[in-house]
């Protein structure tokens, strides 16, 4: 779920201005990571479902302008009946403009924090212009699996407070087609529509994404499987603060 709201919304002049992030000294934060994916055929008692649990580190490397975020996660991952431990990462740099750039994504299962529909860091000026909504405002981005694009709303949560830490809260939904197949069911090509919702919060020191609950929902049809039984894939992923180990 690697497309980010906060940096690819068509409310330009909210979300996309070009300034520097808010500099803060954050070298790591710690996180603990829940997610769940299912896979269920209308009418058939089988239903796949694959459960994750872990933890994750997030360093941070300011270097000039250039910011550098390196997360590495390690997770059980538990699936019909069997548990594997599994490690993942992904890397990402935000530029002074506020632009982020994936550099390597090792996060097969989509646990990392930075593989997720939000940007990891926030700008001064979008984290003010945030503060100061008082209504949902819309907008579209492409679906984080199948580029397709997604038309939802954005809107401000009430502030919070987190591991001591306080933060500002947002939350958005979306909706769009699904005709295609997904990363991980490639053989498997699916039409019909694709959902989003979720909520974030940010450190209003540091403006540091601190945690995340994101669905991904798909109803659709298997398209070349020749029958018409309806098809629901449920993606979850629960992201938390967490002081270090």
């Amino acid at each position: 779920m690697s497309a980010r709201l906060l940096t690819v919304s068509v409310i330009a002049a909210l979300l996309l201005c070009a300034a520097a992030p808010v500099l803060a000294d954050t070298p790591v934060q710690w996180y603990t990571i829940d997610g769940e994916d299912s896979y269920q055929v209308a009418g058939h008692a089988d239903r796949t479902q694959i459960v994750y649990a872990g933890t994750q580190r997030l360093a941070i490397d300011r270097q000039g302008t250039v910011t550098h975020f390196t997360a590495t996660v390690d997770y059980d991952r538990h699936e019909s009946g069997a548990a594997t431990h599994a490690t993942g990462a992904f890397s990402t740099r935000i530029l002074a403009n506020g632009e982020q750039h994936d550099e390597s994504d090792g996060d097969p299962d989509y646990l990392t924090i930075l593989n997720q529909p939000f940007s990891i860091e926030l700008d001064a000026p979008t984290l003010r212009d945030l503060h100061s909504l008082t209504r949902a405002v819309p907008f579209d981005f492409p679906s984080p699996m199948t580029g397709a694009l997604l038309h939802g709303s954005l809107r401000r949560l009430p502030d919070g407070t987190l591991n001591g830490r306080r933060v500002l809260g947002i939350a958005f939904v979306a909706r769009g087609p699904l005709n295609g197949s997904l990363p991980d069911r490639p053989d498997t090509a699916l039409s019909g529509t694709i959902t989003m919702n979720g909520t974030a919060y940010y450190a209003y020191a540091d403006a540091l994404l601190l945690a995340l609950d994101a669905t991904l929902q798909i109803e659709g049809r298997v398209a070349n499987s020749g029958q018409n039984d309806p098809v629901t894939i449920v993606y979850k992923r629960t992201i938390r603060p967490q002081t270090a180990p």
